[in-house]
């Protein structure tokens, strides 16, 4: 990914509980709060026009969060926004700046996530029916519905992250989707997330 500016030191922040942007993914968001409604109106005066995601722990953040670039956005009647956002890399957050904006900023580092910025991933060890064959059962337990046949010539990088993006798993477990160091770790904590669920467990219990 050949960036066409630096990346900055400190970024906007959004909060949101169980929403994670993998790398290279893309994320719809419906922004109507006004604090982050001037988020974005800010963002976009940027170069970069990052905007970091990242989840609520208690009354803390996250240690780590993914920016993406705002690459899209559509204003509503009722002056509400649908806007899409381009990964660019994940970040380790050092530390929060109130006071200065609506919204909450962060200091941020990027040395951890060089891979991040480069090409796609691939992932030789997966198993495609096997994890189609899992992944079908899990969408009849939870009467969830998908698109086969995109799923079937999806990308590995795609597949994986789109379904640890979307499949409905706890916070906890997002984030740690989230943090996975490599494609093959994430898909690996992915199948072991959903045969927990088939066994009728609480998959935020078996990260804890």
């Amino acid at each position: 990914m050949n960036l066409r500016f630096d990346l900055p030191d400190r970024i906007p922040l959004f909060p949101l509980p169980g929403a994670v942007l993998m790398p290279r993914a893309r994320l719809p968001l419906h922004i109507f709060e006004p604090r982050y409604l001037q988020m974005l109106e800010d963002a976009l005066k940027t170069e970069h026009r990052l905007i970091g995601m990242i989840q609520p722990e208690g009354d803390t953040l996250s240690a780590i969060g993914c920016a993406g670039r705002v690459v899209a956005f559509t204003e509503q009647d009722d002056g509400r926004m649908m806007i899409s956002l381009q990964a660019i890399s994940r970040f380790r957050l050092n530390e929060v700046e109130e006071g200065f904006a609506p919204y909450l900023q962060g200091h941020v580092d990027w040395t951890s996530f060089a891979r991040d910025r480069a090409g796609s991933e691939r992932d030789p060890g997966m198993d495609r029916d096997a994890l189609f064959a899992l992944l079908s059962r899990f969408m009849e337990a939870e009467g969830l519905s998908t698109d086969w046949d995109a799923a079937a010539t999806a990308e590995d990088e795609l597949l994986v992250n789109s379904l640890s993006m979307m499949l409905p798993f706890g916070n906890g477990d997002k984030q740690a989707l989230l943090e996975s160091p490599t494609l093959a770790d994430r898909r690996e904590l992915l199948v072991g997330l959903i045969e927990f669920a088939l066994r009728g467990g609480d998959t935020e219990e078996r990260l804890q």
